[in-house]
């Protein structure tokens, strides 16, 4: 009797805790599902694109999932020609229609087709940060996807074809490229520099042969400003003497702040050499450009 009673009672205890493991793995999907599903706050952007019926077409043309995230509503007011979806509070996807294309967009830009679209990648650079935002160039008004994950960060979108469908189909413009505005000067060195120039300046970027414009060089890296270097642009309006000037490996370099408004990318002047070259970066990729393109320099032009 009370080896039958000991059995029983293990049986009943085994029981009670098989049903409380199922319990709390329900109860958690249970409370992560509702998490998940909670309506995510957007803030408002000012832009009369957004409002548009061809944006309030696209936003009703949403798929309930895309790239494996499902479709949430939004906190009230809910901002014009937006929509999102979520797998957490923190691990979401949105997209905002009407928007304007950021100043990463040049004509140097490189641009990613997906599913019949062409899309621009700009990696938020700030310390910490998952953000990856793609933009769409060739529909107006212009969408932005927003990514908040590791996981879904690297890959354009996908899936939104029905809902892009609503807009027009047309090439949005870019900004000039990065140094094309500056005054040519002389350039006899340049064809000794381009020699001496290194196939990447930092991390991540690889030089490409297809700029297009005499004397230029540019680097890409995914979901990055190009490193742009011209080499014979005349000497830098505001360098005036006594300013501070960064060394680097022998080459003094001046950085003109004026020409970084609206990116984050400065443009430096180096000095001291028989003709002036300029170089644009992003300021995490700066310093890395900086030593290479001054040991080019030092390498296959002489100082004045």
């Amino acid at each position: 009797m009370d080896t039958q009673f000991n059995r029983t009672a293990i049986y009943v205890s085994l029981g009670i805790a098989i049903a409380m493991v199922f319990a709390v793995i329900f109860g958690a999907k249970y409370v992560f599902t509702t998490a998940a599903q909670q309506p995510v706050a957007l803030p408002p952007t000012p832009s009369e694109a957004a409002d548009s019926p061809e944006c309030a077409a696209v936003v009703d043309a949403l798929p309930d999932k895309l790239l494996g995230y499902p479709r949430v509503d939004l906190v009230e007011p809910a901002p014009a020609g937006a929509a999102a979806w979520a797998k957490s509070s923190e691990d979401k996807i949105t997209l905002r229609c009407g928007v304007d294309l950021p100043q990463q967009f040049t004509e140097y830009s490189q641009t990613v087709e997906a599913d019949g679209e062409s899309w621009l990648q700009v990696v938020d650079a700030t310390p910490g940060s998952n953000l990856t935002t793609w933009y769409s160039t060739k529909r107006v008004p212009a969408v932005a996807v927003t990514t908040t994950s590791d996981n879904a960060r690297d890959d354009a979108p996908e899936g939104l074809g029905d809902a892009l469908g609503h807009l027009e189909q047309k090439q949005q413009q870019p900004n000039a490229a990065p140094l094309s505005q500056l005054k040519a000067g002389p350039d006899s060195m340049c064809s000794r520099l381009e020699k001496a120039l290194p196939e990447t300046l930092a991390e991540g970027y690889s030089r490409r042969e297809d700029a297009g414009d005499k004397n230029t060089w540019v680097y890409s890296a995914p979901g990055q400003e190009e490193i742009v270097v011209r080499c014979g642009v005349a000497a830098p309006e505001n360098y005036r003497a006594g300013v501070q000037l960064q060394q680097v490996n022998d080459v003094p370099w001046f950085e003109d702040t004026t020409l970084a408004e609206g990116t984050t990318a400065g443009t430096w002047f180096a000095l001291g050499r028989a003709e002036d070259l300029a170089l644009s970066a992003p300021q995490e990729a700066a310093n890395s450009a900086l030593v290479r393109l001054s040991d080019a320099l030092v390498a296959a032009t002489p100082s004045q």
